[in-house]
């Protein structure tokens, strides 16, 4: 009906992810029902929210039922960064499998349009580069990040199944590596690793070589494609990447945020964990076509937002950025430019 306001449910609401999409959500004007059980959420991310007429906290475990009534369900509920995972990697599918039921569950009764939040995890330690949504990749079942990995690329298969059976109308998001505000300073993922450790003067520890690659994408350019996924024509299911296709090494990556922050750490450089994929990279080519959507945030420029967050928040002076030295030298640039 045209004018009605959105109510918008968000599990996982208070993560990174959850957060900056809990206020993207209001401020275009929807009602907010933001959903977490804090195991790696945190009030801080959504205390500016708390006063919002149309922002509504509930503490709750996506591993059991939820009984509300809204309009749309972003399923973002799940430990993200290995550290967390694997914490409890019981839990861990249990959230992403019994989660997904019951967010399908709801969404069925209610008719409500839901999407998933899965991963580029999905890939594993992908034999096709770039990776592509047809990519049905290269994954240790019962590998110690198997319990992610695998939990997602079931939470996946759910989705697809209640589409198909139930005519539910499911979006998915294969998410690339994503940074910026409010990730968690002890998350153990390596933007945050370094810059937590460059603003504190300690050796940056790489794993590896420092030769893998990885794809950083700012939070803001995410946000912006999950909710233009979300509102996207019916029939656009996905699964449908968003990540940032520009190609960086790790080493270099390093390199870049030590100059930026002003710091002089080492580089010490240890194994490889197991199962640690070697190159990531999205092919966007479906969300360029199907949503009009492709990153805009420099990696300098979403560094720079990034290390000031961590620098107040570990009660540093935010750094004077220098530009950093040049990176990612020949490394293949994004196909769809």
């Amino acid at each position: 009906m045209k004018g009605h306001r959105k109510r918008v449910l968000v599990t996982g609401g208070a993560g990174f992810l959850g957060s900056h999409l809990c206020e993207r959500l209001l401020e275009r004007g929807d009602d907010v029902l933001c959903v977490d059980n804090f195991f790696t959420g945190d009030k801080e991310n959504i205390a500016p929210l708390f006063g919002h007429p149309r922002f509504e906290l509930l503490r709750h475990d996506v591993t059991f039922p939820l009984y509300v009534e809204v309009d749309q369900i972003y399923n973002l509920a799940c430990p993200a960064s290995p550290i967390h995972y694997q914490r409890d990697p019981v839990q861990t599918t249990k959230t992403s499998v019994l989660g997904a039921i019951n967010m399908l569950g709801l969404a069925k009764r209610l008719k409500a349009r839901i999407l998933q939040a899965s991963t580029s995890e999905v890939y594993g330690d992908p034999t096709l580069h770039p990776q592509p949504e047809d990519y049905r990749g290269n994954v240790n079942p019962i590998g110690p990040r198997g319990c992610y990995d695998e939990g997602k690329r079931c939470a996946e298969t759910l989705f697809f199944d209640y589409h198909r059976q139930h005519g539910l109308d499911i979006r998915v998001a294969r998410i690339f590596n994503t940074y910026g505000p409010r990730m968690h300073p002890d998350d153990g993922r390596v933007v945050s690793n370094f810059i937590v450790q460059a603003l504190r003067g300690l050796p940056l520890t790489i794993y590896g070589d420092g030769g893998q690659t990885r794809s950083f994408g700012y939070v803001d350019d995410l946000v912006e494609g999950l909710i233009r996924l979300m509102d996207a024509p019916p029939g656009v299911t996905g699964p449908i990447n968003l990540g940032n296709p520009r190609e960086f090494r790790i080493r270099d990556l390093a390199e870049l945020i030590r100059s930026m922050s002003g710091s002089t750490s080492e580089m010490v450089f240890l194994p490889l964990p197991e199962d640690d994929p070697m190159q990531r990279k999205p092919d966007i080519t479906k969300a360029v076509a199907l949503l009009g959507w492709e990153p805009t945030t420099r990696l300098e420029d979403g560094l720079e937002k990034t290390i000031d967050y961590f620098a107040r928040k570990l009660g540093f002076r935010p750094p004077c950025h220098s530009p950093g030295p040049a990176i990612g030298a020949g490394l293949r640039e994004p196909s769809w430019t």
